[in-house]
């Protein structure tokens, strides 16, 4: 088995529902936030958008006999005073997270690193920019009600990603912003050599290595390319994973249609695409970031 562990950085706000308190600091200001999170420290807070994940990820190591695979780690921007209710409600939710950086207003990309951190998950769209420009994969997960969330209760952590400007690099995605479908195309065609990395790449390299330890047909986790690429230019992607060694276990080349209802069949627990777009549409069935990298985010 791997002796890698894979560590994944989630804010607080995008591990619990804390809605109601910004919104009393966005209008009050931070004496009332913090005399209000004091007050209601012992009141357990309810799920936020990525708690679902959270919980699939943390439960992975359950297959491992004790020996910690996978590691959660809390990357806020309360202090640890303000922060006492969040740790009250992660003891109470029962999720296995003992490290945590309380920053005090101050971003928390500056520390990714220094966690080893191989993906971070926040509802600042700020500090995912700054942590992938520190090369760390990184998305702001983006608001929904958490009544409406589709369930998936299967044991398997499903993730989906989109390809350009995700996994890979956004040089195609220039080519058809500036140049159109037909010079997309053919420039896919005519390539001498396979796609340049993204900023998913390694996340999904992580990954990887978990999925080595487990048949296929027992494994914890299942990926799938969810892509608006088809055919010809589908071969230059399974190229370019054949060349990097990437497993991906399902690949949707959709040729431009919308990705709502693949997902909603795929299961996907999260899915992860650099443009808004095609996030807002998803995002009533399924727990979606978006990737602020590439051309289309410029």
């Amino acid at each position: 088995m791997q002796n890698s562990k894979l560590i994944i950085g989630i804010s607080s706000r995008a591990l619990f529902d804390l809605d109601f308190s910004h919104e009393i600091y966005k209008k009050k200001g931070l004496k009332s936030y913090q005399d209000y999170q004091i007050e209601n420290e012992d009141k357990t807070l309810k799920p936020g958008q990525a708690f679902n994940l959270v919980k699939k990820i943390l439960n992975i190591n359950d297959l491992y006999d004790g020996k910690e695979r996978v590691e959660v780690i809390l990357l806020s921007r309360n202090t640890s005073d303000t922060g006492l209710r969040i740790r009250n409600s992660i003891e109470n939710h029962n999720l296995n997270i003992s490290r945590a950086a309380f920053c005090g207003g101050e971003s928390p990309h500056r520390y990714v690193r220094d966690f080893g951190v191989h993906l971070f998950l926040s509802s600042s769209i700020e500090d995912v920019k700054l942590a992938i420009k520190s090369n760390v994969a990184a998305a702001t997960i983006m608001s929904r009600s958490f009544d409406k969330m589709k369930k998936n209760d299967s044991d398997i952590l499903k993730i989906a990603f989109d390809g350009d400007a995700v996994i890979f690099s956004d040089e195609s995605e220039k080519v058809f912003q500036e140049k159109g479908l037909d010079a997309f195309i053919k420039n896919e065609v005519n390539a001498k050599s396979v796609l340049k990395e993204g900023p998913f790449k390694s996340f999904l390299v992580e990954l990887n290595k978990i999925q080595s330890d487990f048949e296929i047909n027992k494994c914890p986790i299942r990926t799938a390319l969810v892509t608006a690429r088809s055919a010809p230019s589908d071969k230059r992607v399974i190229k370019t994973l054949r060349k990097w060694g990437v497993r991906i276990d399902e690949s949707l080349f959709l040729g431009g249609m919308d990705k709502t209802k693949f997902l909603e069949s795929f299961d996907a627990d999260i899915f992860f695409d650099d443009q808004k777009k095609h996030i807002m549409n998803a995002i009533e069935t399924t727990a979606s970031a978006h990737v602020p990298f590439g051309i289309k985010n410029s």
